[in-house]
């Protein structure tokens, strides 16, 4: 979750917390589920969860691409942003709240794999193995990302 910049940050840090937050809120951004955004598909379950989906339908405003939720919270069209945490944290005037409390997230993992019949084997070795490197964890942590443990 992520707010303007200077504003007040919520408390987010149970479910419940996180439900009452959502129910303060004059507005909140998120990615359409309809577009078949995996954040915003698991964002609407999230609020059916909570069972605040209806309070929410007329405080949201959904992002259509090419702008994402970041940009509808630094604007000030929407009070609070919802969003994968990689992709709000290089939105320039906005703060980060932190992360979905407890089990209301839902991690998407992203795994590699070198292809048969690649023409690039040493190159696609490399990259698998620089991916599990200490420096490599590092930068994925940097991102908003959790790294993977071999």
């Amino acid at each position: 979750m992520a707010v303007r910049k200077g504003a007040p940050k919520p408390d987010i840090s149970s479910p419940e917390a996180f439900k009452r937050a959502l129910l303060a809120a004059k507005s909140i951004a998120y990615p359409n589920p309809a577009r078949g955004s995996a954040g915003g598909v698991h964002f609407a379950k999230v609020l059916d969860q909570l069972g605040i989906a209806n309070e929410m339908k007329p405080k949201t405003v959904f992002s259509t691409p090419p702008a994402v939720v970041g940009d509808l919270v630094s604007k000030g069209e929407a009070e609070l942003g919802v969003q994968q945490l990689h992709e709000l944290m290089p939105v320039a005037g906005i703060e980060i709240v932190g992360p979905l409390p407890g089990d209301l997230q839902s991690p998407i993992v992203f795994a590699a794999a070198i292809m048969g019949g690649t023409k690039q084997t040493d190159a696609s070795k490399a990259l698998i193995n620089f991916l599990r490197t200490p420096d490599a964890a590092a930068l994925i942590k940097a991102k908003g990302m959790e790294p993977a443990t071999p």
